[in-house]
C-alpha cells in the first residue's frame, strides 16, 4: 500500500497480491487515513506501507514533513508490527498531471485533486516497487 499524505486528503494505492502493478485505490481525507488504513490492513494483506517523503531539490525534507510525520507516528502506534517505509515523491504530481494528459482526460477530470492524489499514490507504490527489483 502507498499513501500521498496531504493536508486535505491522501491518495492511496495498493498492489495486486504477486506485487507486479500498482493501482489507485482511493482518496481518503487526511483526518479519517489513520482509520481507513487500520481497517483496511484487518481485511486485506498488507506487507509494507509506503508513505511519499517530500524533499526539496537539494535532497532535504520539504516544509511538508511536519504535517506528515504526526501522521506516520499515528500509524505506528496503532500498526506497531506493519512496515512502514518513507519514499522519495519528487515530482509525482508532476507525473501524475502527465499521465491524465497522455490518457486523454479532459481539462475539468485533469482538476481533480483527488484523482491527482490517488494517481500521486499509485506512482509512488509502482516506483517503490522498481525500486525493490532493481536492488535484487
Amino acid at each position: 500500500m502507498a499513501i500521498d499524505l496531504g493536508r486535505k486528503r491522501c491518495g492511496v494505492a495498493v498492489t495486486d497480491p504477486l506485487q507486479i502493478i500498482a493501482n489507485g485505490l482511493t482518496t481518503v481525507e487526511a483526518a479519517k487515513l489513520p482509520d481507513f488504513v487500520v481497517d483496511y490492513v484487518k481485511n486485506e494483506e498488507v506487507e509494507t506501507i509506503v508513505i511519499g517523503e517530500p524533499k526539496d531539490m537539494h535532497n532535504n525534507p520539504s516544509d511538508s514533513t511536519k504535517y506528515i510525520d504526526p501522521i506516520i507516528n499515528r500509524l505506528r502506534k496503532l500498526l506497531p508490527d506493519m512496515k512502514i517505509v518513507r519514499y522519495d515523491e519528487r515530482f509525482t504530481s508532476v507525473l501524475a498531471h502527465q499521465t491524465m494528459l497522455d490518457a486523454g482526460l479532459k481539462k475539468k477530470q485533469r482538476q481533480d485533486k483527488a484523482l491527482v492524489d490517488t494517481i500521486s499514490a499509485t506512482i509512488i507504490l509502482q516506483s517503490y516497487m522498481s525500486s525493490l527489483s532493481r536492488s535484487l
